[in-house]
């Protein structure tokens, strides 16, 4: 009786299963890299998109609680209600758009003292700045947070009654105390310019 006998793979035949194996490893590995990239990417852009709507709507419901209420400064100075200057000097208090706005209701109902709060640019951030009170003692430090990152460039034009473009607020030309709406551009370190209109009254 004539025994079988068993085949195995040869030294090349193994070789060849190995290099296709790595190659097939490779493959799947460029494919899970970059799967994992795109989704960071896009978990990056949706964080970025969802922060700035965070913003704009902050800023349409704070301008639409705008007050006719100047306030007095730190040196006794009159602010005006509604103040916006094209970029901020760097100074601990310095903003582009500052405006006293009605606060609400607490959880009781009881009205709110209207705050002042203003919104300027430094190192990329846009920051938002509010006093403890309207009329501010010479040590009435504000309140600073960022409310976005990323920002190279925050303009902010203020319609005026006659219907032009004011880039500072109150115009050369006296207006009334509140702007008739306000123009704010965005663009951001990613390249993107966004522009957005509010009307105030």
């Amino acid at each position: 009786m004539k025994k079988s006998s068993l085949h195995g793979f040869t030294l090349i035949e193994l070789l060849v299963a190995l290099f296709v194996f790595a190659l097939l490893a490779v493959t799947a590995y460029r494919g899970l890299n970059a799967v994992t990239q795109t989704r960071a990417h896009i978990d990056q852009e949706t964080r970025k998109w969802q922060a700035l709507e965070r913003f704009f709507a902050r800023l349409d419901g704070e301008t639409a609680q705008a007050l006719q209420r100047p306030v007095r400064t730190a040196n006794g100075a009159e602010a005006p209600a509604w103040a916006g200057t094209v970029s901020a000097t760097g100074s601990l208090e310095d903003v582009q758009l500052a405006f006293t706005r009605n606060s609400g209701f607490d959880a009781d109902g009881a009205p709110l003292p209207p705050q002042r709060i203003g919104y300027r640019l430094r190192q990329n951030k846009l920051e938002l700045l509010r006093w403890a009170a309207l009329d501010n003692a010479p040590h009435n430090v504000p309140a600073v947070d960022t409310v976005l990152e990323g920002v190279s460039e925050f303009n902010v034009r203020h319609l005026s009654s006659r219907s032009t473009w004011e880039k500072q607020w109150p115009p050369l030309v006296p207006d009334t105390f509140l702007p008739r709406g306000m123009e704010v551009e965005l663009v951001l370190k990613s390249g993107e310019r966004l522009t957005r209109f509010f009307s105030l009254r």
